[in-house]
């Protein structure tokens, strides 16, 4: 069976999303669905690596050279059955560098096409702005996948990532929004409950709410595990399940199965 890699960035310019709890944990669950998954770090505040429990890493190991000299990816790392290109605060230089070349982000995107049969699914968590690095794993994906908050917050940003989206598109019209992910949902507020009809008024293509359980997800992430592996089976994992899923299905990959 010939197995085509699909390339998927967790895109919100607005911080606090969720944007990198999600790329972890549905990278997981899809490389436990049986896909070969890499997980790319594009934020300077690292948090994807160090939520995967990885530390000591050096620049050379990040996407650096791939953006700024136009190298291959570097060797990954490994962590509960996902590769990853970690990444580091000074990342963060390369931002300048990348304003100063021509033709400079798209240069990741040539780096995974070259690993194209390597992987199934690769998940790109893109940092928390509207900087190269952010343009940088945009124009690598086939699709984006969006976190939106459902409060005031997510809200207010809509105008914003539909510029953003506006702008990726022109630079590779195929480039689309596979899902939108409503995030942080609290079902007993009114206000969540208002700014998700909101939500499903204006944007097309949209998940289940994945709801806020803050505790499961704090402590999974200091203990440097997905919550599949630090509290399987727990209600947090099945809304990762849920999620998962979903963009599974977005992507054409095997997704997990979802208890009743």
């Amino acid at each position: 069976m010939v197995r085509s890699m699909k390339t998927a960035t967790v895109f919100n310019h607005a911080g606090g999303a969720g944007k990198t709890s999600l790329t972890r944990d549905i990278g997981y669950e899809l490389a436990q669905a049986g896909s070969r998954v890499l997980l790319v770090d594009l934020d300077p505040q690292a948090s994807l690596t160090r939520w995967l429990g990885i530390r000591d890493v050096s620049l050379d190991e990040t996407v650096y050279a791939v953006a700024v000299e136009n190298k291959p990816l570097p060797t990954p790392r490994e962590a509960h059955g996902l590769h990853l290109i970690p990444s580091h605060v000074t990342l963060a230089l390369s931002e300048a560098q990348i304003s100063g070349q021509i033709g400079a982000v798209l240069t990741l995107r040539h780096a995974l096409q070259k690993v194209a049969d390597q992987y199934d699914a690769v998940l790109i968590d893109s940092p928390p702005s509207l900087g190269q690095l952010a343009a940088l794993g945009a124009l690598a994906a086939d699709m984006l996948i969006v976190p939106v908050l459902t409060q005031q917050k997510g809200l207010d940003a809509l105008p914003g990532l539909q510029s953003a989206l506006e702008l990726y598109h022109r630079l590779r019209p195929e480039l689309r929004v596979g899902l939108y992910v409503p995030t942080m949902y609290d079902g007993r507020r009114l206000h969540d409950r208002e700014v998700l009809e909101e939500l499903r008024r204006h944007l097309p293509d949209l998940a289940r709410p994945v709801p806020f359980r803050g505790a499961v997800w704090l402590d999974s992430s200091t203990a440097g595990q997905p919550v599949g592996v630090y509290s399987a089976g727990s209600p947090v994992h099945q809304d990762v399940l849920q999620a998962a899923r979903a963009v599974a299905g977005a992507l054409g990959v095997p997704g997990p199965e979802v208890q009743a």
